[in-house]
């Protein structure tokens, strides 16, 4: 009579830390950048071998989709499949705050909130049109990230 022991260790050790997930945690954040590591992380390995990762939204998952066979080569894996799902909390407490302040527009974001707004004939109005600019400029400018 066979023991099976040897052969459901095997298989349980697919899907614990044998698996290789823990590597490629280790591994994700230096193979994709810090603005890709903040909206999509690995979340599991599929039987098959494929890399499952949860991204921030669909927009992420097309995006990263797209970069998939670059970053299946870097992080040393066959296949790689992005999704929308649930990400890690940060765990450096000064990011979150850091992300949740708007950045504070420059002067010359200022000045083109400014030029923005002039047609507004209400003062109050115009002031606050012009901040408001300003700061979505600022942000936008934040916001845009290259890999």
């Amino acid at each position: 009579m066979k023991h099976l022991g040897g052969e459901v260790k095997r298989e349980l050790g697919r899907f614990g830390p044998q698996s290789g997930i823990a590597d490629i945690v280790e591994a994700w954040p230096a193979a994709v950048g810090e603005t890709i590591a903040r909206s999509a992380w690995p979340a599991r390995v599929a039987r098959d071998g494929t890399l499952h990762v949860n991204t921030a939204d669909s927009v992420w998952a097309f995006e990263l989709t797209n970069r998939a066979a670059d970053i299946a080569k870097r992080l040393g894996i066959e296949a790689i499949r992005f999704a929308p799902g649930r990400l890690p909390e940060a765990l450096d407490p000064d990011l979150k705050t850091a992300d949740s302040r708007p950045p504070e527009p420059s002067e010359s974001l200022r000045q083109e909130g400014a030029r923005l707004a002039a047609g507004i004939e209400d003062e109050n109005l115009r002031k606050i049109v012009a901040r408001a600019a300003a700061a979505s400029l600022a942000k936008g400018l934040s916001d845009r990230s290259f890999w």
